[in-house]
């Protein structure tokens, strides 16, 4: 759609976006010139005047420090990252911790102070955890300052950018092409106004604004110019309030945390009971000592609980966010990081991504006998049509600046925005010498008939991965004239050279090393596109498809997408066609991209990324930014991704192990009806020594393993058969020794040979899952061996934690229980491995 905008007596009216007469920025600018005053004559559309309350220079600055006084200021935040407050409580106040805690202070009251090591322990976990997000915290909220959208509001006239939470209610906003409407508000101003509403409504076609129109929060432009008075702001706009909750920092909806959730349940509904029934065995059963059953109680309980299991996820996912941060990428969703670990089909926007935004015209070609030197005034007077140019027409602006001959002269009478759905802009004037003349600029393809003879030149230069518009005249010198676009005369091909980024090849290679499928979508020539990924050796670049001749049933376009690398020609709407056919087929896509084109595919691919210098709209929808705009960042964050599931998988495995034996150790005592073996400080030095010193060291090392799906059966298939014959060796170990010992002093022997055999066996299910080997990891698991014999041997550690083995029988019995314990772990797990793939 095309408007035209002439006041009453022939003369141009000042516009939107830009300032009034006088200014700098509408100097020689009449398009923009027709919009400040709200005024535009549509003779398809005709539109109401603007509202009387429409001030074209804004609000002044006493207005404004008026309504912040009165609290009507856009309060809400741009990026929502838990508050300290909820930092703490989040970390302190779970349903485990409750449990602990009441049971540590039972201890401090009954026991010893080396019985209620667990709760100190839980104390400095808690406390880690709470530093380590709090870290993430500054870090989210450093980074969402510097990728802070800065929308341009007129005040006294003169247009400039603020923080989108200064906005204040009746401000005027000014919209372009990419724009985010940060406010609900009332058009004031609009020029060939297109707003993109589909994230709050669902409907993918743009829908055309005028003068009093709504327009809500959440919304995109996606062609045209304009402005809008804020009529609602802060936490009265509604829409506002839905924006923020959908990018909301949080630590959940990943399969790895649901995961860990759905295993915490399965394990509250084995504890409980479990627990009911040792209690009741040992205080009510047997007829001890009362403070030492209830210790033995607790001691019973307390491993039961894998404490340490989410305080590590969390850490993890943290120390990921700090890291990410230190390379200015952005993770506006934590378990982003985990989810382009998972991804197996990355789909790339070519320009801002294989190549830089800018571009330089490398020569203009005439067409059909054109004087090259009026297509060059035509260009000049072209790029004075639009306010906020594309790249491409910023490459022309640049090669053929206004103020470089008599284009200068030339008056804009009419304007049509560049919009990716039809692939080309346009422009109407009024030539120094009275002659009125209107002209596209676009795809060749596109504006051209099949046949035309200059295709086959164009193609050649596509293959050469440059970049081709074609300039053509419409017949008329109207725009707005039916059939404007097949009539046009085609005049000179414009070529530009497209910048290359340097460090896009290795990022492709590094995907194609870890087996991630690329595919390249582009809304240009699919064998220009086609020459760019060659130039940078992406495998399978010369599989190029043209999007028109896509199949719009979604099972033939997977089949399409998954044959091919390049995709050429697309629009907004098939590229969110293309992520919907490759997840129907299992993939999880990521989809990168830094234009307004771009949005409605980053909102529905499973992973949403956007670099920095993006329009507005892309940055509001992507999980992942990178500031620092560069695709070479994305392994970064595939590494960290991997490294937080492949080592969280690990640990999870060693605390679940512990809860499988602890809840089988329990239910065999209650079954047999002796005491339980262990005080609390016994298994507290062996959750120290084989889970919890060695999980925070692994949870955090480097891990390049490929992420694998079904988080649970991954962990579970090795927990449960580990826990079973540490349970069982332990028990063994335990019943035999009660048939050796007698006298004073046979229960702490007792314990302490069931406690070498538990010791040996979770060292060896530590030495499984630490493989493969490095130096570190050999150090790690000497070290906890060495910590435990330095308490079998100095006698106040043995004092200590009521530890000290009584004779050779029983416990080299211990060790060699342990021994066949570890040959029948060895040959389980690898049989698991081979019969329970995950």
């Amino acid at each position: 759609m095309t408007q035209r905008a002439l006041d009453s007596s022939g003369g141009q009216t000042p516009g939107p976006g830009e300032q009034p007469p006088g200014n700098s920025r509408t100097a020689g600018n009449p398009r923009q010139a027709k919009i400040d005053a709200g005024a535009e004559l549509d003779p398809v559309h005709p539109v109401d005047p603007p509202p009387p309350a429409h001030r074209p220079d804004g609000l002044t600055t006493a207005e404004v420090a008026e309504r912040v006084a009165r609290g009507e200021v856009n309060d809400v935040p741009v990026r929502s990252s838990r508050s300290v407050v909820e930092i703490v409580r989040a970390n302190v106040f779970t349903r485990f911790n409750l449990i602990i805690g009441v049971l540590w202070v039972i201890m401090l009251f009954v026991a010893p102070i080396q019985d209620s090591l667990f709760g100190f322990v839980i104390v400095a976990n808690t406390g880690i955890g709470i530093i380590q997000e709090w870290r993430a915290k500054k870090t989210l909220d450093s980074l969402a300052v510097i990728g802070e959208a800065k929308p341009t509001v007129r005040r006294d006239g003169t247009a400039s950018e603020i923080s989108t939470s200064e906005i204040v209610l009746g401000d005027l906003v000014e919209l372009g092409p990419g724009d985010k409407v940060v406010v609900d508000g009332t058009v004031a101003e609009a020029d060939s106004l297109e707003i993109d509403e589909s994230l709050l409504t669902g409907e993918a076609d743009p829908v055309i604004k005028r003068a009093g129109d709504q327009v809500m929060s959440g919304s995109f432009v996606v062609a045209g110019g304009g402005a809008f008075t804020a009529t609602k702001v802060g936490r009265e706009a509604y829409a506002a309030q839905l924006a923020e909750e959908a990018s909301r920092f949080t630590l959940v909806h990943s399969e790895l945390r649901s995961g860990i959730s759905t295993i915490l349940k399965y394990v509250t509904w084995m504890m409980v009971p479990t627990a009911i029934g040792l209690i009741i065995s040992q205080l009510v059963v047997k007829d001890n000592n009362f403070k030492e059953s209830v210790a033995r109680t607790v001691g019973g309980i307390v491993p039961m609980i894998p404490e340490g299991l989410v305080l590590l996820t969390s850490v993890a996912f943290a120390i990921g966010v700090v890291r990410l941060g230190r390379k200015q990428c952005l993770v506006q969703e934590l378990p982003a990081i985990e989810g382009l670990a998972r991804v197996d089909v990355v789909c790339l926007d070519k320009t801002g991504t294989l190549t830089e935004g800018g571009m330089d015209v490398s020569e203009v070609r005439p067409l059909n006998g054109s004087d090259e030197a009026y297509v060059q005034r035509v260009l000049r007077a072209f790029g004075s049509s639009d306010p906020r140019p594309n790249a491409s027409l910023q490459a022309i602006i640049d090669a053929y600046p206004a103020d470089g001959g008599d284009a200068g002269s030339w008056a804009v009478t009419d304007a049509m925005p560049f919009s990716s759905a039809r692939k080309y802009s346009g422009a109407a004037f009024t030539e120094a010498d009275g002659t009125a003349s209107a002209w596209l600029l676009g795809a060749p393809d596109v504006l051209l008939s099949e046949g035309d003879p200059a295709l086959k030149q164009i193609e050649r230069l596509n293959e050469q991965g440059l970049r081709v518009l074609l300039l053509a005249r419409v017949p008329g010198g109207a725009l707005d004239a039916p059939g404007a676009a097949a009539e046009a005369v085609p005049t000179a091909l414009v070529v530009l050279e497209q910048r290359l980024r340097p460090d896009a090849g290795d990022t492709l290679a590094y995907f194609a090393d870890q087996n991630v499928a690329t595919k390249v979508i582009s809304g240009d020539n699919a064998v220009s596109v086609g020459a760019v990924a060659g130039k940078l050796g992406l495998a399978g670049a010369e599989n190029t498809l043209d999007a028109r001749r896509l199949p719009s049933d979604p099972d033939e376009m997977a089949t399409a997408m998954e044959r091919n690398a390049v995709f050429g020609r697309v629009t907004p709407q098939q590229k969110r066609d293309m992520v919907a056919a490759l997840q129907s087929r299992g993939h999880t896509v990521a989809m990168t991209g830094d234009g307004v084109n771009d949005v409605l595919a980053l909102k529905d691919a499973d992973i949403g990324v956007s670099m920095g210098s993006g329009s507005e709209a892309t940055r509001a929808v992507a999980q992942i930014v990178l500031l620092n705009n560069s695709f070479a960042t994305l392994p970064s964050v595939v590494a960290e991704g991997r490294r937080v599931i492949g080592n969280i998988t690990r640990v999870a495995t060693l605390f679940l192990t512990k809860t499988v034996y602890s809840v089988l150790l329990a239910i065999l005592v209650v079954c047999t009806q002796v005491e339980y073996p262990f005080l609390p400080r016994h298994l507290t030095l062996l959750s120290t020594l084989t889970i919890g010193v060695p999980a925070f060291f692994l949870a955090l090392a480097p891990n390049k393993e490929r992420a694998q799906p079904n988080f649970v059966r991954r962990v579970m298939r090795y927990a449960i058969p580990s826990g079973a014959i540490a349970a069982a060796s332990t028990f063994v170990t335990y019943l035999l020794a009660r048939h050796h010992y007698s006298g004073a002093g046979a229960l702490e022997a007792e314990t302490s040979a069931a406690t070498l055999t538990l010791f040996l066996v979770s060292m060896y299910v530590l030495a499984i899952i630490a493989r493969p080997y490095t130096w570190w990891r050999v150090a790690l698991v000497a070290a906890m061996g060495l910590g435990f014999l330095i308490v079998l041997v100095v006698p106040w550690l043995q004092d200590f934690f009521a530890l000290k083995l009584v004779g050779t029988v029983m416990p080299w019995a211990a060790v060699g229980i342990a021994a066949a314990a570890a040959v029948l772990l060895e040959f389980v797990w690898r049989w698991v491995g081979r019969r329970f793939r995950a």
